[in-house]
């Protein structure tokens, strides 16, 4: 598959490394520029990209950069993509360690829900859960016994299923995580964040979750929006 893939952080650099190692065509593009990636680039096989142009011509868009940073996408940047191109939301919302306050998450908006108003377009919730070195190192072959398990949430069945093979041929069981509003329910602080569930464990984790934030996953009074 032709994979764009924005932000080469520990998520997207690691799946820069998984996905061209699976014999993916992948681009990736970051916020300083293609040649800061030249290394990356050369190790993996990879395209570096410009953010402009790493989502012309994709069939998959890995979008792997943190919620502060969401709403500095360039403008129009998913407008022209084809109906059937998929857009792969990894973020997490960290507002004390990292992103400052996001009313809108405050106010009781999923996090990939909130990514979908900024960007203006349905996004798949995956990868956010497990440790990006895991996603590096952790892969098994299907059928293997406690094979680690990652929740997929989103919208669109077909996106999904797409989504759910990638998973499993980067070596982790897919499990169906619901609708994008059901999304809430892999955000940091419940149950299946950062665990390295068995498939079994993942569905139990995600019905045991509770969709009131923890105060450790909110933003402090001190923060402004």
């Amino acid at each position: 598959m032709n994979i764009g893939i924005i932000g080469a952080g520990n998520i997207g650099g690691n799946l820069t490394w998984r996905l061209t190692a699976l014999g993916h065509n992948v681009s990736v593009a970051n916020s300083r520029g293609p040649e800061s990636l030249w290394q990356l680039a050369h190790e993996t096989g990879a395209e570096a990209d410009t953010i402009a142009e790493v989502v012309k011509n994709k069939e998959v868009i890995i979008v792997a950069i943190p919620e502060k940073n969401i709403p500095t996408l360039p403008q129009g940047l998913f407008a022209y993509l084809g109906p059937n191109v998929v857009v792969i939301d990894t973020g997490n919302y960290y507002p004390q360690q990292r992103d400052g306050r996001i009313a809108a998450i405050e106010d009781g908006l999923t996090e990939s829900g909130w990514v979908e108003q900024q960007i203006g377009r349905p996004v798949i919730k995956a990868f956010n859960n497990m440790y990006a070195a895991h996603l590096l190192a952790e892969g098994k072959p299907k059928g293997t016994p406690g094979r680690i398990a990652l929740p997929i949430a989103g919208d669109d069945a077909h996106a999904k299923m797409i989504v759910i093979d990638l998973v499993d041929q980067l070596g982790f069981d897919p499990v169906d995580a619901g609708g994008i509003a059901d999304s809430w329910r892999q955000q940091p602080g419940t149950p299946v964040y950062a665990a390295d569930l068995d498939a079994h464990g993942v569905r139990r984790a995600l019905g045991e979750a509770s969709q009131e934030r923890k105060p450790e996953w909110r933003a402090t009074k001190a923060e402004v929006s």
